[in-house]
């Protein structure tokens, strides 16, 4: 996608404002697609009252959700209604001349399950009200059924009705994809997918009255082959979290003030840096980093724009090999501007979920960037972190989000969510107890979901119980009695092992076709967290020794499972820095673990040198390095990593 509209500040001249209102045309961003486009996973470019797609494919556009959505089996019915339309368009426009109604007779009109108790209600946003009648459109006959006769068409008795064929629509093309499977004794030998274009545009006929292309036994050839198509292993919730900015209109255009010579950060960030933020979101929500957490942002709040550019600049610096005055101080000035402008707003005390948004990205952002020697000054995450605090309680969300869980509704808060992923696991790095760990455990009391899955990969439960840990993690160090540490370790180790078999097993989260399969990668991330999670149970029990055959297990265990995270600049290993430092620190030189790491680095290149995942690499081969040396002078003493952040005065959020 384009980047958006770029407008100068200091632009005052009518040519200029001109400039900048042609390029926010030409980048236009929009936040949902609808409903129809959703369901068949295609670009949606959201025309009103009907998107392009839906009046070239002569399907129902819905913007408002119609009931089918909400159910995982209407939705497959409904793929398989809108595929039979497909169908129909395609032999009604073979036909060389059309079917003329009557009078009275209006065109074959079939409706979706309606969302709300009246159909005029439904279909006034995606039907147009007027339409005057193309003077060479062979379908102008059907222009007589005025809106208001249209809406008296009552439904048909069906549990779940057909799409409407529209007679007004252009030629247009239909990607089928189809999949062929051979079973030998009830056991899947054979795989094979393939996608093929067709088109609907015909020439005029001949003079003989035959059509120009050969005979339809292509449609014949698609019906039997759709018998055999796989539909996508789960439907995409858009509206899955509750982001701070609300619903963009479909036709909102982010313009984005900046100066002129900060134009290359914003380019680049939304370049380069956008898609390392959240990655296992964008799997899950397809896109909706940019879309809905950045852009809006960008366009609305200037502390979170200025921590933007400022990110921009020290992933610049670290990629692009980028030394000298000017890039370092456009580090530190957008650093500067932003926790100034943040510090004024928390001052006014207005704009909580604004304030908070921005010093969320002043936490995270930089778990993505930035290379391990960064010397620059900044503030630590925690000293931050205790500001989202305090905006966190101000906006009530603990207890929103109990409340939710309570209810049975998880629509959590996008900044709940994000804030919990650093507290949970930024606890664990500092040797302390997590801010909400009461909220989490009533959470988890209540099998309640503060979205965790759907933003970072892991399920709630498992970041619940590693939250609990982080609290034994405290106490142990606060001198709590070996017999009830041990008593809190059998039962923590207990409840990780209810959670295992929930949500299907591991294996490849690549389709035959090579599409990812988001809820497969989740199941995978989730069992390589569970699995660190053990590992940094058992470092708490008194006499740990990494060389025990159950910790080697636990270490063994965890590689397997990294081969089923897919690898490389394009994979999901830097959303895995926490897992990989809590197994990486128990991992002995004789385990599988060192050479599953490096040859993953080296798969990575050179995005394994910074942000996170660049800092634990560093981390671990400095812990390594000490417990080499001492092994090899006889010493058994291993030195704890958090250990070797102090030494290295480190003050990272290693997530």
């Amino acid at each position: 996608m384009a980047a958006p509209a770029v407008k100068k500040s200091n632009a005052t001249s009518a040519e200029g404002k001109a400039a900048a209102a042609a390029a926010a045309k030409m980048h236009r961003r929009s936040r949902s697609g609808c409903f129809t486009c959703r369901l068949r996973r295609k670009k949606c470019e959201e025309g009103k009252p009907s998107c392009k797609a839906c009046r070239h494919l002569g399907l129902r556009c819905d913007y408002k959700r119609p009931m089918w959505w909400s159910n995982g089996e209407q939705r497959r019915q409904q793929k398989e209604v809108i595929k039979n339309v497909i169908k129909q368009t395609q032999v009604s426009k073979k036909v060389p001349t059309p079917h003329r109604h009557g009078a009275s007779t209006p065109p074959s009109l079939c409706h979706s399950v309606p969302s709300a108790p009246t159909s005029a209600d439904i279909y006034s946003d995606s039907m147009p009200h007027t339409r005057a009648p193309s003077v060479d459109s062979p379908f102008s006959d059907f222009t007589h059924i005025t809106p208001d006769g249209y809406f008296q068409i009552p439904p048909p008795p069906q549990h779940l009705m057909s799409h409407s064929q529209y007679p007004m629509f252009s030629p247009y093309e239909v990607d089928i994809k189809t999949e062929r499977s051979v079973f030998v004794n009830d056991v899947q030998t054979r795989r094979d997918s393939t996608i093929s274009t067709f088109s609907t545009f015909q020439p005029p006929p001949q003079a003989n009255g035959m059509p120009a292309f050969p005979a339809d036994s292509w449609i014949q050839q698609e019906y039997h082959e759709n018998l055999h198509e796989t539909f996508p292993e789960e439907p995409v919730d858009f509206d899955f979290f509750e982001f701070p900015h609300g619903q963009m209109t479909p036709t909102h255009e982010t313009i984005v003030e900046v100066e002129e010579c900060d134009k290359y950060l914003l380019n680049h960030f939304l370049d380069k840096v956008i898609k390392l933020i959240f990655p296992i979101l964008d799997a899950n929500q397809h896109g909706s980093t940019r879309s809905d957490v950045v852009l809006p942002a960008l366009e609305s709040n200037k502390p979170y724009l200025h921590c933007c550019l400022s990110v921009a600049a020290t992933h610049m610096k670290a990629t692009e090999g980028l030394v000298g005055e000017q890039i370092d101080n456009d580090i530190v000035r957008h650093r500067y501007s932003a926790i100034s402008e943040l510090c004024e707003a928390l001052g006014q005390d207005v704009n909580h979920s604004q304030i908070l948004e921005a010093t969320l990205g002043m936490i995270f952002f930089q778990c993505s960037v930035g290379r391990p020697d960064d010397a620059l000054p900044d503030i630590p995450w925690h000293q931050h972190f205790q500001a989202a605090t305090s905006l966190i309680h101000k906006l009530e969300l603990p207890k929103i989000a109990v409340e939710l869980s309570a209810s049975g509704v998880f629509h959590p808060s996008f900044n709940m969510t994000l804030a919990s992923w650093i507290d949970i696991l930024g606890a664990s790095i500092m040797g302390r107890a997590p801010t909400f760990a009461d909220t989490y455990r009533e959470l988890n009391l209540n099998r309640g979901s503060a979205g965790l899955g759907e933003l970072m990969g892991c399920d709630d439960q498992i970041m619940f119980l590693i939250s609990e840990i982080a609290c034994l993690d405290l106490q142990k160090s606060e001198g709590l009695d070996d017999v009830m540490l041990c008593k809190y370790v059998e039962i923590l180790a207990a409840e990780i092992g209810q959670t295992e078999g929930t949500g299907g097993g591991v294996s490849s989260c690549i389709s035959t076709t090579g599409a990812l399969r988001p809820k497969q990668l989740r199941t995978n991330v989730t069992a390589i967290f569970r699995v660190a999670a053990r590992i940094y149970l058992c470092t708490l029990v008194p006499g740990y020794e990494p060389n025990s055959p159950s910790m080697r297990h636990l270490v063994a265990q965890f590689c397997d499972f990294m081969s089923f995270i897919p690898e490389g600049a394009e994979g999901f290993d830097r959303s895995l820095a926490w897992p990989l430092l809590i197994a990486g620190a128990s991992a002995t030189a004789d385990t599988p673990y060192r050479s599953m790491f490096s040859d993953r680095c080296a798969k990575l290149g050179d995005a394994a040198d910074f942000g996170s995942f660049g800092r634990i690499r560093e981390l671990l081969h400095d812990t390594w390095s000490m417990h080499d040396a001492a092994a090899a002078d006889g010493d058994a003493t291993r030195v704890h990593w958090r250990d070797v952040m102090r030494q290295k005065q480190w003050d990272f959020l290693l997530i």
